[in-house]
C-alpha cells in the first residue's frame, strides 16, 4: 500500500517520493478532510435546524451570508445531497489514505483494519460529535459562515451533486416515499411532546402545560364554545350614570363591560 503511493507520485509527477515525504503529506491531508468532514457534519445541522423566520429576520437585518442562506434553503433537498456528497467524499479518502500510509508499516490485511477502526473513531469525534455540538449552540452565527463555503462546495461538485440529486429523487418515487428534509425538523406532535417534558421536568407548570395544549386545540373549536350567552353576561345600560357603571365593573371584576341600550 505505502510502496503503491510512491509509484502514483512517480506517475503523476515525475519524482519519486521518500517515504517520510509521503507520509507527512499523508497526515497533513488528512488533517484537512477532517476538517472538510467537520465542516460538512456541522453545516447539515446548522442549516437544517435554522427556522424559516429566523431567515427572514436575517434578510430585514441585512446580516453578511442571510442571502446565501435563503438561496440554498431554496431547495433544501440539493443542499441535503451537496452534503451528503462531500461529507461522504472526504471520509472515503481519509479511509483510502490512512490504509495507504499503515501500509509502510502493516500487512494489508492489517492496515485496512487498522484504518477502518482508526478513521472511524477519528471521524466519530472530531468529524460529527464535536461539529455537531458545536453548530446545535450556534445555529444562526454558524449557518452565516458557511452558507457561503457550501455555495462553493456545491459549484465544484457539481456534477455529482446533480447525478445523486437525481437518483436520490427517482429512488424516492420507486419506493413511495418523500423527502422529509423538505419538511420542518419539528411536527406538531412533537412540540406537544416537549411541553409534556416540560411541565414533567418542572419548567412549566400545570397551568401553563394547559394552555399550551389549548393552542393546539383551538383550530377544532367552534365560536359557540367560546362565547358567552347574553343571559350571563355583565352588561350596563345607557342610560345608567357613569358612577353606577364603575361599581358594576367592580363587582363583576372586569376591566371592561358593554353598554346597552333597550
Amino acid at each position: 500500500m505505502g510502496s503503491l503511493l510512491s509509484l502514483l507520485a512517480v506517475a503523476l509527477f515525475g519524482v519519486e517520493l521518500t517515504q517520510d515525504v509521503v507520509v507527512g503529506s499523508g497526515i497533513v491531508t488528512m488533517v484537512i478532510l477532517m476538517v472538510l468532514s467537520g465542516f460538512f457534519s456541522s453545516s447539515e445541522i446548522a442549516m437544517f435546524s435554522l427556522a424559516r423566520h429566523r431567515i427572514d429576520v436575517m434578510l430585514e437585518e441585512g446580516k453578511p451570508g442571510a442571502e446565501a442562506v435563503a438561496e440554498l434553503k431554496e431547495d433544501p433537498h440539493r443542499l441535503l445531497v451537496t452534503i451528503l456528497v462531500g461529507n461522504n467524499l472526504v471520509n472515503i479518502a481519509m479511509s483510502s489514505i490512512a490504509t495507504g500510509l499503515l501500509g509502510y508499516y502493516l500487512s494489508q490485511g492489517q492496515a485496512v483494519v487498522a484504518a477502518t477502526f482508526g478513521v472511524t473513531a477519528l471521524v466519530l469525534l472530531f468529524g460529527e460529535s464535536a461539529p455537531k455540538s458545536y453548530a446545535v449552540e450556534n445555529t444562526e452565527s454558524w449557518a452565516l459562515t458557511i452558507a457561503g463555503p457550501l455555495q462553493w462546495s456545491e459549484r465544484f461538485l457539481y456534477p455529482l451533486v446533480v447525478l445523486f440529486d437525481y437518483l436520490t429523487r427517482a429512488v424516492n418515487q420507486v419506493t413511495g416515499g418523500r423527502a422529509a428534509i423538505e419538511t420542518s425538523y419539528v411536527t406538531r406532535s412533537e412540540i406537544q411532546d416537549m411541553i409534556k417534558t416540560g411541565e414533567r421536568e418542572g419548567v412549566i407548570d400545570e397551568e401553563e402545560r394547559e394552555m399550551l395544549q389549548r393552542i393546539f386545540r383551538f383550530n377544532n373549536t367552534i365560536a359557540k364554545e367560546v362565547m358567552t350567552p347574553r343571559l350571563d353576561m355583565t352588561a350596563v345600560s345607557k342610560d345608567a350614570t357613569i358612577e353606577e357603571a364603575i361599581q358594576t365593573c367592580t363587582q363583576a371584576g372586569h376591566e371592561r363591560i358593554p353598554v346597552y341600550d333597550g
